[in-house]
């Protein structure tokens, strides 16, 4: 067999991940490859680190860019953060929460699960309530973004409610980092992790993490191994800080953090909060013309996340032939519903670079024809 190099097409990612990135990002990418110890390279790392805190909107000197995806810096949180003798208590209110409690089962740690119904921000009293009901919790666990319902539980309250129950926090912000209002240290978020790939609009595989000095005393007050060696957090602080010096730990992916280092100076540039607003405005637009279709959102309003929509698919049409049409004559992806959703959802992604008002008018004009072919 003959090979020859790899060229994609030319889609527009309008799905749940990744996200559509820029040109600018993208030649980030293609800049000449350095050593990960290099001095060069290693001042960069120092301003990957106070982005990613302009990002967090936090102080915390443990802010960095883990070299591994999402779901790595989740379970990073976890096996560094939860011993088999603590109780924990995860919020789950869709796949991304179920995925916190197989960690916590993994670890042998003592598990209390607060249900939400699917599609629906996490109920505060009820996270109130199961404290009370377990005094000896020391950790509560939730997903600020629910990136399988588009809904986004008030992150604020929640870590109020652990903080009076003196209970670290572990926070999925996987969606919302960029994309929704997010203050890490004004929270009071103990541990939080995201991915490079949504409204930072960076190219997948990065997993922004941050500890606060809370987070920091329990992992350094361990005595125990952390179960896994490459996600140690203690071993990999000493590659993160130093003053111009770095210890081995491993290769970082040089390259795509030129990437991470281009879209965080572009969100700097455009100001957070402005891109809080951005990603708000774009999913208004969406709605306004989502509505003109008579197509409607699962979520309530209040509780609706701005860059990841999840609308109900009308009735009559196919899931996978409405979705193929978009690929296949628009090069749009949009996302299929997940677990309980599964068919009978949609999920429109506006994240990062592709918010915008091209992709809105684009998505609305390509689903107005699919609906009209598929039917």
């Amino acid at each position: 067999m003959n090979y020859s190099s790899f060229i994609p097409p030319q889609r527009t990612l309008m799905g749940p991940g990744p996200s559509d990135v820029s040109a600018r990002v993208l030649s980030a990418l293609a800049r000449p490859t350095i050593g990960h110890l290099d001095p060069k390279f290693v001042t960069m790392m120092d301003e990957v680190k106070a982005l990613l805190q302009y990002a967090f909107q936090t102080k915390n000197p443990y802010t960095i860019a883990l070299s591994a995806p999402g779901s790595a810096g989740m379970e990073a949180c976890f096996v560094n953060l939860v011993t088999p003798q603590d109780t924990v208590v995860v919020c789950r209110n869709g796949v991304f929460g179920a995925r916190m409690i197989e960690n916590v089962e993994r670890i042998g740690a003592k598990l209390v699960v607060v249900d939400s119904p699917w599609g629906r921000a996490v109920e505060p009293q009820q996270l109130e309530d199961a404290l009370k009901a377990n005094p000896d919790a020391s950790v509560v666990a939730f997903v600020h973004a629910e990136t399988s319902t588009g809904a986004r539980s008030d992150a604020k309250t929640l870590c109020e409610i652990a903080a009076k129950h003196d209970c670290l926090t572990i926070v999925d912000a996987v969606t919302s980092l960029g994309g929704s209002e997010l203050k890490v240290d004004e929270w009071g978020i103990d541990a939080i992790y995201s991915g490079s790939q949504k409204c930072l609009s960076c190219v997948p595989g990065i997993s922004p993490i941050s500890f606060s000095e809370k987070a920091v005393e329990k992992l350094k007050g361990r005595t125990d191994k952390i179960q896994s060696w490459f996600l140690d957090q203690s071993l990999v602080m000493g590659y993160w800080s130093g003053d111009g010096k770095r210890a081995y730990h491993h290769t970082a992916p040089v390259n795509s953090l030129y990437a991470l280092h281009e879209s965080l100076v572009m969100l700097h540039e455009e100001g957070i909060e402005n891109s809080w607003q951005r990603h708000h405005n774009m999913h208004n637009k969406l709605a306004e013309g989502l509505a003109a279709l008579d197509i409607e959102f699962i979520v309530p309003e209040n509780e609706r996340l701005a860059q990841l929509n999840t609308i109900k698919i009308p009735a009559g049409l196919d899931d996978a032939k409405v979705r193929s049409f978009l690929l296949n004559e628009f090069n749009l992806e949009i996302g299929a519903g997940l677990g309980q959703f599964a068919g009978e959802a949609w999920r429109i992604g506006l994240m990062g670079f592709a918010a915008r008002q091209e992709n809105v008018t684009l998505c609305l004009a390509a689903l107005e024809q699919a609906i009209a072919k598929c039917k």
